[in-house]
């Protein structure tokens, strides 16, 4: 059994898409996987199956039932703000004792390679003391850190790397996702951001371009879980 924590250095950053992809690629692999994405904001029940838990169950193979929406993602929030400011706008707090509880227990559990998928950036706030840089580090699981290659994501990243490397986290690989409408070309982002990041193998995802180069670098990614 192996945990795998898929945390971004943003929000709407492609967490989901690679989350999903790799369990696509670890099934055809014939590799026992299974993911959570245990806190979810923006979240509308009539449109489950397009919703992050919802994509994540349809690589899985299982239909977005509540049953498999509650093992996934119990917690759920239809504000799309930070967790904390969500449960607050739904007059809750997120428990974050509850949270690592759970998160906890499913890696326990896992019987194969389970991917858990963070919600937002690293640095977003989940209630009033904590972020997801502390469930983590709670946790104490490798990281796969998603990036994008928009303006302004090499610093993003970079930040990111310094922020997991200080509290000792250990990151398997940084994904640069192909932002849509970028200037900024991919391939140098990668370059610059592994200048910096020397120890830590950065993977460009090429989204935009032909499904074979996004296969290649979802196998590749694969490889190293």
């Amino acid at each position: 059994m192996s945990a795998i924590f898929v945390t971004g250095t943003g929000t709407e950053i492609g967490k989901t898409f690679v989350t999903a992809a790799l369990i696509r690629e670890l099934r055809r692999r014939g590799r026992a996987v299974d993911a959570l994405k245990p806190v979810v904001s923006g979240f509308d029940q009539s449109q489950a199956a397009t919703s992050d838990p919802g994509l994540l169950l349809a690589a899985l193979g299982e239909a977005p039932t509540t049953a498999a929406l509650d093992r996934v993602t119990p917690w759920r929030y239809a504000a799309p703000l930070s967790p904390d400011m969500a449960a607050r706008r739904a007059g809750r707090a997120l428990d974050f004792g509850a949270l690592l509880a759970f998160t906890r227990a499913a890696v326990s559990a896992a019987s194969g390679i389970l991917l858990i998928e963070g919600v937002g950036g690293v640095m977003v706030p989940l209630d009033d003391e904590h972020t997801v840089l502390d469930w983590i580090a709670a946790l104490d699981v490798p990281v796969l850190l998603v990036g994008g290659s928009y303006l302004g994501a090499i610093s993003h990243a970079l930040t990111a790397l310094d922020v997991l490397g200080r509290r000792g986290l250990r990151v398997k690989a940084m994904i640069v996702n192909e932002t849509p409408g970028s200037t900024v070309n991919l391939a140098e982002t990668v370059a610059t951001i592994q200048r910096f990041a020397t120890d830590i193998p950065i993977m460009a995802l090429r989204r935009l371009a032909r499904a074979e180069s996004a296969e290649d670098a979802v196998q590749r990614i694969t490889d190293l879980l």
